[in-house]
């Protein structure tokens, strides 16, 4: 097949809680996306619960490709390839997009493009800069990876370094189910912030000086220690120092990764790049730093297809069709070439 800026992708995810479709051209136009999210299905459970999740995609995937196809204002015949998330991610869910876009490509006699949602996110500031230029360091982090990785070029990937425990995303989840502040943990830990002091309580940074490795499971404890041993303490307070303590880790490591590759830019990937303090203090180093700074809108920061669909679109320009045998890897990790 012929891959050029004319082609349209459909992607297609449901790898965690959210449903989603989109279609984009070139790998990069944006030409419709929906998105329906099952936040409010699991907040009662205080986190994503497989099953549940697993029936709500059954439920709402129809219904999101039409959407998409419709805001598109194009027929199913101008669809050039189907694209979806293949791994990581929540089995059942997983195999539920897996299952209609191989479908979907056998009645539309389209190639089906099986898309590494982790890459997928590298894309995400793609989507509004093409002209990001090359090595580019791209500080990932959501509630099931932390890595920092330096896109050579597309598809040539180099890990530089990853969480040896806890992601930074888990970690907002956890500390913000011990302090009450709700699901999901990311968002309600940010805006409790906004109204306490994140000088107020030294919580540890840990390896901030030891190499481009994260660790956040020390940093979890220490502030239920805290709260256990202060029982009066402002919520406000600590989720502002937890907050800050993640964000210097962060933005430290990312910066140092940066500048160690040579980097042209730094972007930010995942569902806590939506995270206000870290977009800030991201944009301030970056500009300190003399790098070219680049935040996705938050609507590109969390779950969503049109990542996957241009993801897919490169991937079918360098590889082909993904073989239709090809399922659901709940475990699969970024491919790494240099």
């Amino acid at each position: 097949m012929n891959v050029t800026e004319q082609t349209l992708v459909l992607g297609i995810e449901t790898s965690c809680d959210e449903t989603a479709a989109a279609l984009v051209m070139g790998g990069y136009d944006v030409i419709s996306s929906a998105v329906s999210s099952q936040v409010d299905l699991h907040a009662q459970f205080g986190g994503v619960v497989p099953e549940i999740a697993s029936r709500a995609h059954l439920e709402l995937l129809n219904p999101m490709i039409a959407r998409a196809v419709v805001e598109a204002g194009v027929s199913e015949q101008r669809i050039d390839a189907v694209a979806c998330t293949i791994g990581p991610g929540l089995v059942g869910a997983l195999l539920v997009g897996v299952s209609a876009a191989k479908a979907l490509s056998l009645v539309w006699d389209v190639p089906f493009v099986g898309v590494n949602h982790m890459e997928a996110h590298l894309y995400a500031a793609f989507l509004e800069d093409p002209t990001l230029e090359f090595p580019l360091v791209v500080l990932l982090v959501s509630g099931g990876h932390t890595m920092l990785v330096e896109m050579r070029d597309h598809g040539h990937y180099r890990l530089l370094g990853q969480t040896i425990d806890d992601a930074a995303g888990e970690a907002f989840d956890k500390v913000a189910r011990f302090l009450g502040l709700g699901y999901p943990g990311g968002p309600a830990v940010d805006n409790e912030a906004l109204h306490g002091d994140p000088e107020a309580i030294n919580f540890p940074r840990a390896m901030m000086h030891d190499g481009l490795d994260f660790s956040f499971s020390g940093l979890k404890t220490s502030v239920i220690n805290h709260v256990r041993k202060h029982p009066d303490v402002s919520a406000a307070d600590v989720a502002a120092s937890f907050q800050a303590a993640v964000v210097d880790v962060l933005v430290a490591k990312a910066r140092r990764a940066a500048e160690l590759v040579g980097a042209r830019g730094l972007a930010l990937g995942g569902g806590v790049a939506a995270n206000s303090l870290l977009r800030e203090r991201f944009l301030t180093a970056c500009a300190d730093g003399g790098f070219h700074g680049f935040l996705p809108s938050r609507e590109w920061c969390t779950d969503n297809a049109a990542m996957i669909a241009a993801t897919g679109w490169h991937r079918l320009r360098s590889d082909g069709p993904t073989p239709l045998d090809t399922g659901a890897s709940p475990n699969l990790r970024l491919p790494l070439r240099p």
